[in-house]
């Protein structure tokens, strides 16, 4: 009688995982759209972060202050449900998007991962040597092509792990979305749990899918890293 069960509840995961990977296609969505602004707002924001000017430094860490130290959950609602009572934007172009859940989970994650983002690219920045610095000056580079052949390529090599990890978190996060109504893998799961009471099966099947997506994930830094670091390649 117990295995007659348990191949009940192994069916019943299968079943789950059939209809949860329904909600995959708006999870990569997600992923596909925020990830890439997110990536070159950090870097932006970590040349802010950095730079002379004190009123864009200052500025751009007390963003960051705020985004890190406040849940992503609470972001997403503040952006979901508390832009949608200001009537200024109600009545605005900007109502256009915000009345979407997507595009607010979208703007929540994007505005989440720029905060770690950017900080990580930062330290990357820093920790450049000014051997390194002065080896682009003693060439010619200006300051502009000194960014784009030195700092940022360096920098990035050096982040490549940490940024994998916050990527990682991204795929997770995307599962707070499913709270705007969002019809991702999770929220999926949440359906089906309402209705069938089987909260363990429901969520297996998602587990397993976010589970394959952070090795799709990792695999992917781990390319990165190898391609744009030959002292890998020649220990290979």
């Amino acid at each position: 009688m117990e295995d007659f069960f348990l191949t009940i509840k192994e069916l019943l995961i299968i079943k789950n995982f059939f209809l949860v990977i329904r909600g995959l296609d708006n999870t990569l969505l997600l992923l596909i759209i925020s990830l890439p602004i997110g990536f070159v707002l950090s870097l932006i924001f970590a040349l802010g972060r950095v730079s002379k000017i004190r009123i864009i430094s200052k500025s751009i860490a007390a963003y960051i202050f705020i985004i890190r130290g406040t849940p992503l959950l609470v972001q997403i609602y503040l952006i979901y449900f508390g832009l949608g009572s200001i009537k200024a934007i109600r009545d605005s172009f900007l109502w256009y998007l915000l009345k979407e859940p997507f595009w607010c989970g979208v703007i929540a994650l994007t505005i989440n991962t720029v905060a770690y983002g950017s900080e990580i690219f930062r330290g990357g920045i820093q920790s450049i040597s000014k051997e390194q610095i002065e080896s682009g000056k003693a060439l010619g580079f200006g300051k502009i092509m000194m960014m784009r052949k030195i700092i940022l390529p360096i920098a990035i090599r050096k982040v490549l792990p940490s940024y994998g990890n916050e990527l990682i978190l991204m795929v997770k996060a995307t599962s707070l979305v499913s709270l705007t109504t969002y019809m991702e893998m999770t929220g999926i799961a949440r359906k089906i749990m309402a209705k069938t009471f089987a909260p363990v099966e429901a969520f297996i099947a998602a587990g397993i899918l976010y589970l394959f997506l952070n090795f799709l994930m990792v695999q992917f830094v781990k390319y990165l890293e190898w391609k744009y670091n030959p002292h890998l390649r020649l220990s290979n």
